[in-house]
Parts: structure tokens; sequence; C-alpha cells
């Protein structure tokens, strides 16, 4: 007896737990979301009708009242009994669409699937209002569908009841956990912000500056490191003649991290008055190296144009060393301008006595303050009266701050957009020598203590114990474990995502990681918050992604104040691989019309080059898969997205290659059928990513309809739904599918008939969706059946249903003078009804893959001195069939020692992990010294002529058995790597999550 027992409670804790998992809350299924699809927000004006949601949902003042007037014009039809019965579900019915989840409880979430016409409700829910007010669901919805189902309460409720139970109302009104913080920036268990963001530019060549002229146009400019300057329009659309073409007097290289370049712009903050635009650039003089600083002039015959014969030199400094070098130009709200210098380069400002940013004689390690107004007719700038050092001996006039090593990316504050806290401020990014990154907030006057201090610790001790140092200590510092070369950011004050107001938002360029920080009010302490991609359905939005490219160059913010970074995927000025990014925050938006601006007029000369973005939208990542006729399959398609080893989180994830899917066609026509087929113990839902399908040969006979008939096929125990808009079913015999390895999945189990149905659908375009929505056509077979058609029920005036104690609505509206208790709004002028959402179907959107660089150890050691890690994903297997392999003959292969292959989980032929195959065992290759040379050796083996990039720090997946080789060294005309130095079979000093891999192709550009 006690073993059975023992049996029998680990069978009910086996059940149990899968009870416990299945009822598990799936708060990352869903997010708060609009029938726009935007974020909710807070109204700007309190709601009068659907007042649970005057703090934070989808409604505003004008939507709550045309549901105001719905509801009334409703409740005409209902009697002082009926009234006080069913207003309170009508009511409830009708403000979900204010609810911030109105998108989940309307199936609104994917574009590519039917919106529902009514919110789904929870069973027991359902049931009340069954109980009481059945008969006014034909009130609330034009849908066919629900003749008939007011009698039985499961058809009734299988049509409103929406299966998650977390989500439907009213549980999602009461799941503290899921309404927690509701409204807030997300974050994830550890701190994280999870924000998105949104594509804006691509195809730049290190994108280094990004400003905004401030006249109203909304254009930006965009400065690249070679020298051009390319401006904007506020669609996204680029000019195709530069603003600024530099290319033949800036100093740069391609090699990857090159310092000197065409390094920033300012435009005049009376730009269209003034119209001139300040830059910083690097130039040789007499093979001698110079920081120069120019004035230029618009042209006047073109806006979008400067003179490039208007050249005016303001500042030219000598540079003694080719790397830091500064780079920053801005203008304070004081109208002067500002320019940020370097100390000159090498390492720990070695120059002088007390270093170059200690000594006020020099202007390198500086932040100067000119004065360039009024100079057409004399000096080039003045010296602002209140300038610190004005009139010190040994100290410049122009220094306005010192003691800074190389600020990179500085901004001014704009300030809080309704007390003006914090207007005028003035933030930069100092990069560090060995060990601390810092931010500085600027003032007049200020030693910000290098060389003596490096963030909060001493870097000179000597210096650092003087006495009379007094430096400036930064508000927020961190190591070098967390990255190695800050880029300075913004203080978001714009108006489009009211969350952010206040959060200091930077970045690290080598470890491409974002972090915030936000004051605290009452301390004045700055608190550090990283900020992570979104992930799940965090990101699911229109136009939204939740990837980035690594080398975080700098940060922007436009005419409105939104915030903007620019980085890039190789930082090489010869490498089209920069993007503008978009900073977007999921959470909440701000109230509809409150950020609309309508830009001024932009006379346009030359051509205008359309944005089209390269990057997958995430709510596009869900591929589109015609169901495979099997008896028990089940597939799930998804996509591979590469994460950085730099960070713990998916900072940079970029979407791999994705095998091709099953082709979707569709062509509109207009709706004229509904069917429904029900087959043998089948259901077959066509959905993105996910479909099912059981097919077995029965009699089957199926019903098609005009649009006053109802097509129903009910063969055996079978049944199987397809609702389309407008439903065309042919039914013939197949044994199996002609080629089922065109829907990437073979059949298993016994042969069945071919599912094939074809449909066309009306597409219509959700509220609010900006995106395009294609035509679609699907084909399964299926097995013909009897076409019998069937006339639909009528309801007639005269004809009675049984009466069971519910509230019916009245046949028509009852006189004005009817009695109606305490209206819940105001009923003047109702108008129609409405429109309710309707049925529409969108295609996934093909997506151009994104350039894909990876640097050598040696290249990368030239960005900060130290080798970088890159970012991971997996790839796939390639599997190469036997040479005189005979048809029906199995054999088992032999390797050759230093044979290769690439192994992933997607099993792509072209890209995986290198395993290579020496004394009998396959084993992986450590990425020390593993350049292109080897990678081509690689791909040379497997039948490619060329490599296209070498994936280092376990990037393509790492491996569990042995590892073979270490520090392989190639010149790319070797047979096998056994042919490279190397060190010895089996002696290493890695582990698995060094394990390099490689991507082959046949073309050099196939990869971008």
């Amino acid at each position: 007896m006690s073993g059975v027992s023992v049996k029998g409670v680990e069978l009910m804790s086996r059940g149990l737990l899968v009870l416990l998992v299945l009822l598990a809350p799936r708060n990352g299924n869903t997010h708060p979301q609009c029938l726009d699809y935007k974020p909710p927000f807070q109204p700007r004006e309190p709601l009068v009708f659907c007042k649970e949601y005057a703090k934070f949902g989808c409604c505003d003042l004008e939507k709550d009242d045309k549901i105001s007037q719905n509801f009334y014009k409703i409740m005409d039809y209902f009697d002082y009994l009926g009234y006080v019965t069913c207003a309170k579900y009508i009511r409830t019915i009708l403000c979900q669409e204010c609810s911030p989840y109105s998108a989940h409880l309307y199936d609104a979430e994917d574009a590519n699937t039917p919106m529902r016409e009514l919110p789904g409700l929870c069973r027991g829910y359902c049931s009340d209002f069954w109980h009481q007010c059945r008969y006014t669901i034909s009130l609330l919805t034009d849908n066919n569908a629900t003749v008939g189902i007011e009698e039985d309460r499961n058809k009734f409720c299988n049509f409103l009841e929406l299966k998650d139970r977390e989500y439907c109302y009213p549980n999602v009104l009461s799941d503290d956990k899921l309404n927690a913080n509701l409204g807030d920036v997300r974050a994830d268990p550890e701190g994280c912000l999870q924000l998105c963001l949104q594509e804006v530019a691509n195809g730049l060549r290190n994108p280094v500056a990004m400003v905004h002229a401030d006249d109203g146009t909304h254009r930006f400019f965009v400065a690249e490191q070679l020298g051009y300057v390319w401006a904007y329009l506020a669609n996204g659309s680029r000019i195709d003649r530069p603003f600024l073409n530099l290319t033949k007097a800036v100093l740069t290289s391609p090699w990857a991290g090159d310092e000197r370049g065409f390094l920033c712009m300012a435009l005049h903050p009376r730009f269209t008055v003034v119209r001139k635009a300040y830059v910083y650039y690097s130039v040789s003089v007499k093979k001698e190296e110079r920081i120069r600083i120019s004035e230029f002039t618009l042209s006047t015959d073109d806006m979008n144009q400067l003179d490039h014969s208007s050249e005016r030199t303001i500042l030219e400094v000598v540079e003694p060393a080719s790397n830091h070098n500064g780079g920053q130009l801005l203008f304070g709200h004081d109208g002067y301008l500002y320019i940020f210098i370097g100390d000159g380069g090498r390492a720990g400002d070695p120059f002088g006595k007390f270093g170059n940013s200690q000594n006020k004689s020099t202007l390198l390690g500086k932040v100067l303050r000119l004065d360039v107004d009024n100079n057409d007719d004399m000096d080039p700038y003045s010296i602002p009266s209140d300038n610190p050092f004005l009139g010190e001996k040994d100290s410049l006039p122009e220094i306005y701050a010192y003691g800074v090593r190389n600020m990179w990316r500085c901004s001014i504050d704009r300030g809080d957009p309704i007390t003006g806290q914090g207007h005028g401020r003035l933030f930069c990014g100092d990069v560090g020598q060995n060990k601390f990154e810092e931010v500085d907030l600027i003032v007049k006057g200020g030693n910000y203590g290098w060389r003596a201090k490096e963030g909060f610790s001493c870097y000179d001790n000597r210096l650092c114990r003087n006495s009379s140092l007094d430096d400036i200590l930064p508000i927020f510092a961190y190591p070098h474990k967390l990255g190695k070369s800050v880029t300075g950011g913004y203080i978001y004050r714009g108006c489009q995502m009211p969350n952010l107001n206040g959060l200091y938002i930077f970045g690290d360029f080598m470890s491409g990681r974002l972090m915030s920080l936000k004051e605290n009010q009452s301390t004045g302490k700055w608190e550090y918050k990283e900020i992570c991609m979104g992930k799940g359905q965090t990101c699911r939005f229109p136009k939204l992604i939740n990837s980035y490219y690594k080398y975080i160059i700098s940060f922007a913010e436009d005419e409105a104040g939104e915030l903007y970074f620019l980085a890039t995927g190789a930082p090489s000025a010869s490498a089209r691989a920069g993007v503008i990014y978009k900073i977007v925050d999921p959470s909440r938006r701000a109230p509809p019309g409150k950020c609309s601006f309508k830009p001024t007029l932009v006379k346009i000369k030359g051509k205008l080059i359309h944005f089209h973005p390269t990057e997958e939208f995430v709510i596009d990542k869900k591929s589109m898969t015609t169901a495979v006729p099997t008896t028990t399959a089940r597939t799930t398609a998804t996509t591979t997205l590469r994460t950085p080893p730099t960070t713990k989180r998916s900072t940079t994830t970029r979407p791999t290659y994705r095998p091709p899917t099953a082709t979707l066609k569709a062509s509109a026509k207009p709706a004229t059928t509904r069917a429904t087929v029900k087959l043998s113990t089948m259901r077959a839902t066509i959905k993105p990513a996910t479909t099912r399908a059981t097919v077995k040969p029965s009699t089957m006979r199926a019903t098609i309809k005009p649009l006053t008939t109802r097509v129903t096929v009910k063969p055996s125990t079978m049944r199987a739904t397809i609702k389309p808009l407008t439903t065309r079913a042919t039914v013939k015999p197949a044994a199996t599918p002609s080629n089922p390895t065109s829907m990437q999945q073979r059949p298993t189990g016994t042969a069945t008939p071919a599912l094939t149905t074809s449909w066309r659908q009306v597409v219509t375009a959700r509220p609010g969706h900006a995106t395009t929505l294609s035509r679609q056509r699907m084909s399964l077979s299926y097995t013909r059946p009897t076409v019998t058609p069937k006339p639909r029920p009528r309801l007639t005036t005269g004809a009675r249903r049984p009466s069971p104690p519910t509230a019916r609505p009245l046949t028509r509206p009852q006189p004005h003078d009817t009695v109606r208790p305490p209206p819940l709004g105001d009923t003047t002028n109702r108008p129609q009804t409405t429109p309710r959402p309707m049925y529409c179907t969108a295609s996934t959107k093909p997506t151009t893959q994104r350039p894909n660089f990876t640097l050598s150890k040696v290249q990368d050691k030239l960005l900060k001195g130290q080798s970088d890690k890159i970012d991971r994903s997996t790839r796939n297997r390639f599997n190469k069939k036997d040479r005189g392999s005979q048809p029906g003959k199995q054999r088992r292969r032999k390797h050759r020692a230093g044979s290769v292959r690439l192994i992933s989980a997607e099993q792509l032929s072209d890209r995986g992990r290198v395993e290579i195959y020496i004394r009998g065992e396959w084993g992986t290759v450590c990425d020390d010294l593993f350049n292109s040379k080897a990678a081509t050796v690689v791909c040379q083996q497997l039948g490619f002529p060329v490599a296209l990039r070498v994936a280092k720090r376990a990037e393509l997946g790492g491996g569990s058995g042995s590892i073979l080789l270490d520090d392989v060294e190639c010149e790319g005309t070797e047979r096998t790597l056994l042919d490279c130095k190397r060190a010895k079979v089996g002696k290493h000093n890695c582990a698995h999550d060094e394990d390099v891999g490689v991507v082959c192709g046949y073309h050099h550009d196939e990869d971008k």
C-alpha cells in the first residue's frame, strides 16, 4: 500500500505542477495599448462618462462624449426597468475602448489578426450579462453571428469571452501585479528601464553630430566624420545635395577609431536672421595637425546649403597628438559660443609640469566661451565681459572652465516645460583614462580635476594632494567594467514622452550601454538607472524596434525636444553603417493633439531621397506561416536575435537571417459570404507565427451562402473554423501534400488529405495605423463537400421567443418623454453611433538586412587601447552531403583531420560556430588572434569564396565539447586551420564563451 500511495502522491504532484504552470500569470504576453496602436495617456481634461479611466487610459474628452452619446442612443430602446437592469452592462462594455488594455480586450495588438467588435469578457461576467440582458447584444454590434445565440449561454459567451483570464474584463482591473505602476516607465526585475527605438536615418558614415535650426521647419542636419553635412526634412527625407562638404579639407582616415575628422557643427541661435553656422574639424597645415573652428554663411540662393566660399576661421589650436581632439560646439542660452577642446592627446596628459588641462596659459583641456555676434567688420570673436579669467595673469581670457580631459558630447538643459527648473545647465561627458568615465555639470570658472583626478579617485597622487586644487567632482562616474568611453547625452524635455521629463540619458561608445541619471530633488544627488531595450511585447507598437548598433557616437535632440542617438556598426569614417535612432517610451504618451506641430515650408532645390527603414519592426517579427497538413504538427516561427556580450541585457540585438516562409497573397473583394467549415477532430487557426492543423478524411458537407445565408459544415466530430471577411471554399480529395517542404516542415504520421481553401479579404486600415496593409491570399486543400444552400432564419416583429427572466430592448426607441434614470452624461444633440472597428488583415513587411560588421582585435584595440566584446547570437548548422553517396545507401562519413563545420540552431549553411575535426572528435576554436584571414580559410573549405564576418565571444553560440585550437593566425591561403600558425592541439587559455564563429558568403557586400 505504501508503494501505491507514494506513486499516487507523485502523480498528483506532477499534475498540480502542470496546473500551476498553466495558470501562472503571463504578464509578458500583453502590454497597455490603445486601439490606435499607441500607448495610453492621461487626458488633458477629466472624463465625464467613463470616469474610471480619467487618470490613465485611451480616451480624451471628445471620445468620452461620443461613447456617452452612443450609450444613450442604445438606451432609448429600453423601458425604465430595462434601463435600470442593463445600463451598467452597456456602459461597461462601451467604456472598454477607454481601457489602457483596450487593444488586448479587442484583440487588436496583432495587426495581422481580425479585431473584435466587442471587448473580451470573463466567463463569469458574461454569464451574468447573459442572464440579465442577453438580448441587448444585437444593439452593440451589427455582426450577424449574434443572431440566434441569445438563447444558448455557451454560444453567447463563446462569442464574447476572452480566453486569457488575466486580461479579460473585469479581471484586468483587479490584477494587482498587472496594474502596479501602470503608466510608469517599465523596468525589468533588475531595475533596468525598458525603452524602445524608432529608426530615423541610416546608411551614414560615422554620424558624429545632429543639430536643428530652431526655425520652425523642424529640419535636422547630420554631420559625417568625413566632412559631409546632410539636411533632412521633418518627414525623414534627405536632400540629395549636402548642406556642407568639407571632405577635401578635413583630416581623417578610414581606420577604425580615428578621432580626427569633422567633429561638430552648431547653428547660430538666431539662424533665421543671422544665417551663420560654425564647424569644428581637424586639419593639417604644413604637416602640423590642428583643430579649426570656422564660420560659414547660409547661401543666398538655397536655404538648404551653406556658401562654401564664405568660410572664415574663428580659431585654430595646434594638436600635439592625433587623439583627444575634443570636438563639441554649442551655443548657450546666454548667446555665447562654447568650445570644448581635449588635453592634446597621448596618455596621462604628459605635457608640462602639471599637464595642459591644469595650465591656463594654453587652450588645450579647456572649455572656451566666445562672443561671435557683430563680427562682420572686426575680429572673428570677442571675449565676453564676464569670462572668469579675463584679466588674470598668465591665463587666456577665452577660458570658461578647465581641468577637462577629452569632453565628448555636451548639451544645454532646456528646463522643465512647466516650472523652468534646470534651465541653462550645461552637461558634459568626459572620457576617462584607465579606470573611470564621468559626467560633469559645467559651471563658470570650474576646475574639473584632470590630471590630478579621474572621476572621484586620484590619478596623479602628487597633484591630488595639492590643497589648492579646489576641483569640482562629477555628478556621476562609472568604472570601466560598465564602459570605457562615455558619450554625453541630454536631459529629456520633449513633449511626446512625459515619463522621461528630467531624465538625463547618455551612453558609452565602447560597451554600447545606454544609461540614465535622475536628480533627487530633496538630496540633490543623481540616481543611476540603466536603460535596456523593451522585452516581450513591450515594443509591439507600429514602427518601433528594440535593437541598435553598438558604437554610440553621439546624442541629439530635435526642434521639439525629442531625443535621439547616433550609432554605428563599424566605427570607420568610410563605413556606411551609421543609424540614427529616436528614443521612445512605450509606457505612456502625451494626450492626442498636445504635441502636434506643422512645419513651415522648406523650399527644395534638387531631389529628395525618401527614408526607408532597414530594421525589422517588433510588431512584424512574428512571421506568417500557412498551416501544414499533418496529423499532429504544430510549428512556431520565430526570429533569432543577436545580443551583445558586454551587457547582460539585450541592448544591441540585431535581427539575423530568416529562412523564407510560405508566400502569402490576397486580393480585395467586397464581402459577400461568411463560411464555417467543421472537419473531424481538427482545429485549423490561421495566425501568424503559430499554426496547427489536423485533418482526417471523412464524409463532409459544406454550405456556401450569399450575404443572407450562413455556411456550416458538420461532419462526424470534426471542426475547423476559418473566418475571413469573404470566403470561397473548394474541397478536393488529396492523399498527401504535393510539396510539404515548401511549408518548412515535413508531414508526420499517416498520410492525410491536403487542405486547400482560397479566400479574398477586404483590407481595411485600423484606426490610426500608418502602416501599409497588403492583400493576402492563402490556399489549403481538403476533400470536396456537398454544397447545400440554407436560408438564414429571419426575425419578424410578430414572432415571440420564450420569455426568460432577462431584460429585452424594445423594438423601437421610446418617445422623448420616456421616464429615464438620472443621466450618466450629457444627452443633448446625440449624433449617429460612431463607426465600429472593422476586420482587417495586414501582411508581414519585408525587411532588409542591415549592415553587419565585426572588427578584428587589432582594429578594435585602436578604439580604446583594449580589445572589445562583440554581440552574441546563434546561427545555423552546415550539413554537407557525402561525396559519392548513392541513393538508398546509408554509409558513415569519414572526416579528415582539419575538416570544419558551422554549428547553430537555425541550420543555415553560411554561418555558425566553427568546429574542427581532429583526432577523431569535433571541437571548437577560440577567438584569440582569429581574424578575417582565418575565417576565409574556413569558408573556402566549405565552398564559399569569401568570409563576410568574424563573430567572436561565442556570438553565434558556445560549444560544450572539447576546445581544440587556440591562437590561430592564418595568411588566408592555407588549406585548413591546421596549416596555420597556432597553439598545440588541445592547448588553450580560453572557455566556451570565447568560441569563434564565421559568416560566409559569395560577395563581400552580401551581409550589408
